[in-house]
């Protein structure tokens, strides 16, 4: 595990939706086939979009609720992050 791992991770779900340049976009992938630990994190982040989107089929939140249910994710992965 190298010490940019935790941004790496961070970006995981801009790499999977296509949301990072080119050039990130490289960079993350050279790392996550040099990092089992980020691969394994990428894996997983992987799985569950895609159990999500199985699971919620053509159904949109509202804009509010997804709001507040990513306000609530950011804050519980920052604060699982550094507590470990």
């Amino acid at each position: 595990m190298s010490d940019k791992c935790p941004d790496y991770v961070t970006n995981l779900y801009s790499y999977i939706d296509g949301e990072l340049s080119a050039e990130e976009y490289e960079e993350l992938r050279q790392h996550l086939l040099d990092c089992p630990p980020c691969l394994t994190e990428y894996e997983r982040d992987m799985l569950l979009k895609k159990l999500v989107k199985r699971a919620c089929g053509r159904e949109q939140a509202p804009e509010q609720l997804r709001s507040v249910i990513m306000t609530q994710i950011s804050y519980s992965y920052t604060q699982v992050r550094y507590e470990n």
